[in-house]
């Protein structure tokens, strides 16, 4: 069957694992496979600008794969070295959009060691994605321990303390061939990373937000309530547009009542007014984020009220604090808001002071500066 090197974001490495190492790497025998590849690479830190950092793609060491017939369970997962992939022209993916993907973050500590935050999550969240969209899933254990054994292996790109974190990205991705409109054959669960610095160019600083009211992200019934792939292609038009008049990204609202919040084109918003911090309710159109569930823990357990309801848009005018959501921007403050033509200022220069304390504290829980009473994260040695 005719096939050719379709390029994601790999750059192909020099070399490879010996077949003896490849049959060591299960997702249940991470330690064994990690001991091989790193005996045979440095342990030190990667040798590039680590205060330059942005969210970009930076190519890195190994990455992780593991297949699926459908109908079939994931199973032989093998770490290889960082290059490209080859698929059918006929593959799902290509052809219909049946994948999703996860992203979460490793952060160095202090003593050198490394942390996960909550990857079981990201597990499960694919799952009930691979459900929605026909997919077969690794198990939870499988997603965890595959992470794992990607992290360790490409350990000397996981930055220092406070220069930012390794970005994890879990695919899950129909790569057999399909003519009609058809689950596909045979799947792919496979995992790279890249060290990342802030996503917004801002920074930690305050961030610029539209309002659409024309193009919308998500319909009921669809599938904005799982992490498929489709659903940033969607985003895309808006967002180049309002970037392109100067504005950082786009708050949309949802397509029925055309009045609701809903969310950012990759992360989930808070409304803060007296101390009430307000988010929109999960109802199958917004994502069910991760770092948004852990700030809403986190405000409840320092002594908010927060609310998980419907919120009108016209709440954004007399909001004392608007601030953003994501494994990518952590929490990220919102400067300002332009809905119709009408432009409304919050903090300027920095966080408010709700955002603030709840970036402390989720920040440094996943850095390890602090004790974990949540039991989220994960160690690696």
């Amino acid at each position: 069957m005719w096939a050719y090197s379709f390029v994601v974001p790999f750059v192909a490495g020099k070399g490879g694992l010996s077949s003896n190492a490849l049959q060591a790497v299960s997702p249940f025998r991470p330690d064994a496979a990690v001991s091989d590849i790193c005996s045979s690479e440095t342990t030190e830190l990667a040798d590039i600008d680590w205060d330059s950092l942005g969210f970009a793609y930076v190519p890195t060491d190994y990455m992780y794969t593991m297949k699926c017939a459908r109908g079939g369970i994931f199973s032989k997962g093998e770490l290889q070295r960082f290059g490209n992939i080859e698929l059918n022209p006929s593959a799902g993916v290509l052809n219909y959009g049946q994948g999703l993907f996860e992203g979460l973050k490793a952060y160095r500590k202090e003593d050198g060691n490394i942390l996960l935050f909550r990857p079981e999550e990201n597990a499960l969240r694919m799952k009930i994605g691979a459900e929605r969209m026909c997919m077969p899933s690794p198990t939870v254990e499988q997603f965890v321990e595959a992470v794992k054994a990607t992290v360790l292996a490409n350990k000397r790109w996981v930055p220092p303390p406070g220069k930012g974190s390794l970005y994890i990205r879990p695919l899950l991705i129909g790569t057999g061939a399909v003519l009609g409109v058809a689950p596909a054959p045979e799947y792919t669960f496979l995992i790279y990373v890249s060290p990342v610095g802030n996503y917004f160019k801002e920074g930690v600083a305050p961030i610029n937000l539209i309002v659409e009211h024309e193009l919308h992200r998500a319909t009921p019934g669809g599938t904005g309530g799982v992490k498929t792939i489709g659903n940033y292609a969607a985003v895309l038009k808006a967002q180049s547009i309002a970037k392109a008049k100067g504005y950082s990204d786009v708050l949309y609202l949802d397509c029925v009542h055309k009045k609701y919040l809903e969310e950012v084109s990759s992360c989930n918003i808070f409304v803060v007014k007296d101390n009430v911090i307000s988010t929109p309710a999960i109802k199958g159109t917004i994502l069910p984020g991760i770092t948004r569930k852990s700030v809403i823990d986190v405000a409840r357990s320092q002594g908010f009220q927060v609310e998980e309801r419907l919120v009108v848009v016209d709440e954004l005018l007399d909001a004392d604090e608007v601030f953003c959501t994501g494994t990518a921007v952590v929490v990220s403050p919102v400067g300002s808001i332009t809905y119709k033509g009408k432009r409304v200022s919050y903090e300027e220069g920095g966080f408010g002071a709700v955002s603030q304390q709840l970036y402390t504290a989720l920040t440094r829980l996943q850095m390890g500066l602090t004790e974990d009473k949540m039991n989220w994260t994960v160690g690696l040695n």
